[in-house]
């Protein structure tokens, strides 16, 4: 195996069940025990990177370094790190910061399931010049290009799409880590496992699993998660519930 997906430890915001997006929120302490075994589970795979990608998000950028912080003095003196924000999770415009169930019980579980979980529709946009506009954040200030202000999975996928052939190019000749989010996780396996507009809503990406991929010439095979099963299902099942008001 020579590429790894990581999703983000557990945020401080997964925990309290709002919607994140860009706002750029910290790992909860949970989430940094879940960096911390990621990183042991790859070393136990004796998966070494030579490149790892994050997005510009700290729950991102402290998860690998976390991560990366297991290896002590095994990586590569020619180790790179690549920030891209195209990484990035959704945008979840106005819901940026709303608790997830209490959404569902305002606008309806039906309603804030398509926001989350369709294709193509978008949740309603943040506000320009909001404090959810990333185009006035100096975060993004190298940024040439018009940010969005919300953004459906599709989108999502439109944005990956130049970075994932970066990535895989590279995979071709190193072991590259990507650690994430749910949702350019998910965009990124929709293209690389031709997932249709349909099934890819049912599927969720736990926090702090390693996926593990081969990268053979232009060819890419999944692995699959590295880790104990069970947990790894367990873990699935919380995300997909997240904004069910009855669990199911």
């Amino acid at each position: 195996m020579n590429l790894i997906f990581v999703r983000h430890g557990q945020s401080v915001w997964n925990l309290e069940n709002k919607f994140t997006g860009w706002v750029d929120v910290g790992l909860s302490d949970n989430g940094v025990k879940e960096a911390s075994n990621a990183g042991g589970v790859l070393i136990n795979e004796k998966f070494i990177p030579d490149i790892c990608f994050t997005s510009f998000l700290k729950r991102s950028i402290d998860t690998a370094d976390i991560l990366l912080n297991k290896y002590e003095n095994k990586l590569n003196d020619n180790f790179q790190s690549i920030r891209d924000w195209r990484l990035n999770e959704r945008h979840y415009g106005s819901l940026q910061g709303l608790d997830k169930l209490e959404t569902a019980k305002k606008f309806g579980e039906e309603k804030v399931l398509q926001w989350r979980r369709s294709f193509n529709i978008k949740p309603p946009l943040a506000s320009e010049n909001s404090e959810f506009d990333p185009n006035n954040d100096d975060l993004y200030k190298d940024i040439d290009i018009e940010l969005p202000l919300g953004e459906s999975l599709e989108d999502v996928v439109s944005r990956v799409e130049k970075t994932l052939e970066t990535i895989i190019d590279k995979a071709k000749n190193n072991n590259v880590l990507v650690v994430a989010h749910g949702n350019s996780i998910r965009a990124i396996l929709k293209i690389v496992e031709d997932i249709s507009d349909k099934d890819i809503v049912n599927v969720n990406i736990p926090t702090g699993i390693p996926l593990a991929f081969n990268v053979q010439d232009d060819k890419v095979s999944k692995i699959g998660y590295l880790g104990e099963q069970e947990q790894i299902k367990k873990l699935q099942k919380e995300v997909e519930q997240q904004s069910r008001i009855t669990k199911g």
